[in-house]
């Protein structure tokens, strides 16, 4: 009897828990509405101060050379090994 009564109470502390952070989510949504016309992931990147990440256009060719040089290099070996 003694591990089902401290089951519930554990049980209840989840619970109340579980309701304190319920409570500070709806205050966080809250907040973001006041905020506007943001949406949901720029909200988030104020609410923890980070900064949108931009790549520059030669950084993007530089990424999409090294890919076409692997996938090159995949399809290279899978014809040897096919042929």
């Amino acid at each position: 009897m003694k591990i089902l009564a401290a089951i519930r109470r554990e049980e209840k502390k989840v619970r109340k828990q579980l309701a304190k952070l319920h409570n500070q989510l709806n205050g966080l949504v809250s907040a973001a509405e006041a905020l506007g016309n943001l949406t949901n992931r720029q909200v988030n990147r104020e609410l923890k101060g980070v900064k949108k990440r931009v790549l520059s256009a030669a950084g993007r060719a530089a990424i999409a050379r090294a890919a076409k040089k692997r996938w090159a290099k995949v399809r290279k070996q899978a014809k040897k090994a096919a042929g």
